[in-house]
C-alpha cells in the first residue's frame, strides 16, 4: 500500500475523465450543484499561462516551468504530464488531494486518461468514470463550436480522443454525455450507491 493510500483513511478518490469536448467540466458543475456526497474538486497545476478570468488557486495553480520541474522531481505530483504536445505540463499534487481525504471529503479529479491511470495505481479503490460523447462526430462539431483551435489543433484532440476512447473499459463506470443533465444525474446516483 503506498503512502497516499495509507493516508486516505474516510475520504474518497473520484478520478472524471473522457476526451477533450466531452462535456466533463459542464458535467461536474451540475453533480457539484447536486452534490449528495461532500465532494471538493482537486485543483490542477499547469506550466500555461492563465486565460483571461481565470484565478490562480481557483482553476488552477499556475507554475513557472522551472517550479513545476524542482516539484515534479520532488516527487510532489501524483500524476503529472505534458498535454498536447504545446510544452505545457499539467499534474494533480499530492496536497491538492491528501488533506482533503483526511477530512473525509470526496476529492474529484478532473484528468485525461493518462493520468487516470496513473492516479489509480496510488488509488486502485477510487471511483472512477469515462465521460464520453455519442460520438467521434459529436466530439468534432463540440471541439469546433469553441472557436478556440485552429483544425489542426481539433484534428490532434481529436486523435487523441480515439486512443483514450480504446482506454474506456479501464474505468468502472462509463457516463454517455448526450444530455448534460442526465448525465450528471448519472453520475450523482453513482456516487450516490458508493456512498450507501
Amino acid at each position: 500500500m503506498s503512502d497516499l493510500s495509507a493516508n486516505n483513511t474516510s475520504g474518497q478518490v473520484i478520478v472524471i475523465s473522457g476526451p477533450s469536448g466531452a462535456g466533463k467540466t459542464t458535467v461536474l458543475r451540475r453533480v457539484f450543484e447536486r452534490a449528495c456526497v461532500p465532494l471538493v474538486a482537486s485543483v490542477s497545476a499547469t506550466t500555461r499561462p492563465p486565460r483571461e478570468g481565470e484565478v490562480d488557486g481557483r482553476d488552477y495553480h499556475f507554475l513557472s516551468a522551472e517550479e513545476f520541474k524542482r516539484r515534479r522531481e520532488a516527487g510532489d505530483f501524483l500524476e503529472c504530464f505534458e498535454v498536447f504536445g504545446r510544452g505545457y505540463w499539467y499534474g494533480t499534487l499530492k496536497e491538492a488531494v491528501t488533506p482533503s481525504l483526511a477530512a473525509g471529503k470526496w476529492v474529484v479529479l478532473e484528468i485525461d486518461v493518462d493520468g487516470a491511470m496513473s492516479v489509480l495505481e496510488h488509488y486502485p479503490d477510487a471511483i472512477s468514470i469515462f465521460l464520453r460523447p455519442g460520438s467521434l462526430d459529436e466530439l468534432r462539431r463540440r471541439l469546433e463550436a469553441r472557436g478556440t483551435e485552429t483544425e489542426e489543433q481539433v484534428a490532434r484532440r481529436l486523435e487523441v480522443a480515439r486512443r483514450e476512447l480504446t482506454l474506456e473499459h479501464k474505468y468502472r463506470h462509463l457516463v454517455l454525455n448526450d444530455d448534460i443533465d442526465q448525465a450528471a444525474e448519472e453520475i450523482c446516483n453513482i456516487l450516490a450507491g458508493a456512498g450507501d
